[in-house]
């Protein structure tokens, strides 16, 4: 009895196929809980996709992912001077985002990473004419750049890593490799074929791993099923049943991340009116759950516990039976299965 993610093979890979044949040289990105396949599993993709360089969150991840991937680990968070040393092969690349950053590694294989409009770190362009000499100590591996996913002031990406380009070759900085990251299919061909003498390179995640939503699907098993009448107390805090039902205990709490929620960048007047209005049934101790049950996201009965919760199904829907899985909509990104299962 688990929270299992069911993966539809074939169709997944087709779908990495497909981006690959979009983005040509693409490199992968592996970080946090990879996605909610694993840092192995990913490895294993990456490998299959015949990817030379694979993108990892930190130093600790590419710890961890060296021995599942045997081509280059590209470091995306920065270095800092003072951090932790992690022991790392010689294919660990590392990110760098200042002048400072690039002197504190010297013999590394190192991306700069310039500032974009996301305005989060990068080498600004008053710093440029320092990192000519700077570079002569570190082995460069070529520059990157992270655009943000929405424009609303309705600027062009494009137009954002022409920008950089042009100030990086007035400052005479060898332009062989550019790392780009939320630039559409036409957008990078646009790029290569402005600057043929540059090879562009997209670090895709999201795009690629979970771009087919319809590939896979998180269902939980149901291990309980109890009715309880109206005005029965019930649960950690002795609530009263608002109405004749089911107690339905279903596979995946809060340690497989069930309940969590990062928030959102609401646009337009119905997501706000829709986000008040979850927020007004939350007061009342009323919040929907994932799970799905006869065709309807149903309620939890009360907070998730650590490995299980339990929904509230009313008295007029079909009674749930001990074994049946629940289809549950989950963040993939915040999500730790129990099992994964290739079908």
């Amino acid at each position: 009895m688990a929270l299992t993610l069911y993966v539809d093979t074939a169709r997944w890979r087709a779908h990495h196929q497909s981006v690959l044949q979009q983005f040509p040289g693409l490199v992968p990105v592996c970080k946090g809980n990879g996605y909610g396949f694993g840092h192995e599993r990913l490895a294993d993709e990456a490998t299959r996709l015949g990817a030379d360089i694979l993108a990892v969150g930190t130093t600790y991840e590419a710890a961890r992912i060296k021995d599942f991937f045997s081509g280059d680990l590209l470091v995306l968070t920065p270095f800092r001077h003072g951090e932790e040393p992690v022991p790392l092969p010689d294919r660990a690349i590392r990110s760098v985002s200042s002048v400072e950053g690039v002197g504190g590694l010297v013999g590394a294989r190192v991306v700069i990473e310039v500032m974009s409009s996301m305005k989060r770190h990068g080498v600004k362009p008053e710093d440029l004419p320092k990192l000519a000499t700077a570079i002569e100590d570190v082995r460069l591996e070529g520059f990157a750049l992270h655009l943000p996913l929405d424009r609303t002031d309705g600027s062009d990406a494009v137009e954002e890593v022409i920008g950089w380009m042009d100030r990086l070759r007035a400052a005479r900085l060898p332009l062989h490799t550019m790392f780009v990251s939320h630039l559409k299919a036409d957008e990078l061909a646009r790029l290569q074929q402005q600057f043929p003498q540059t090879r562009f390179r997209a670090r895709i995640g999201t795009r690629l791993w979970l771009g087919d939503h319809e590939a896979t699907e998180y269902r939980g098993s149901v291990l309980d099923v109890t009715r309880i009448a109206k005005g029965e107390r019930f649960g950690y805090r002795q609530q009263k049943a608002a109405s004749d039902g089911y107690l339905v205990v279903v596979a995946g709490g809060t340690s497989h991340g069930v309940g969590l929620e990062s928030p959102k960048a609401l646009h337009g007047v119905m997501p706000r009116a829709k986000g008040v209005a979850r927020a007004g049934l939350a007061t009342v101790n009323r919040n929907l759950a994932p799970y799905v049950w006869a065709g309807k996201q149903r309620w939890f009965a009360e907070p998730p516990h650590m490995q299980v919760s339990i929904l509230f199904v009313p008295g007029d829907a079909p009674q749930p039976q001990v074994g049946e899985e629940l289809v549950a909509h989950l963040r993939h990104t915040t999500t730790q299965y129990d099992r994964l299962v290739d079908r």
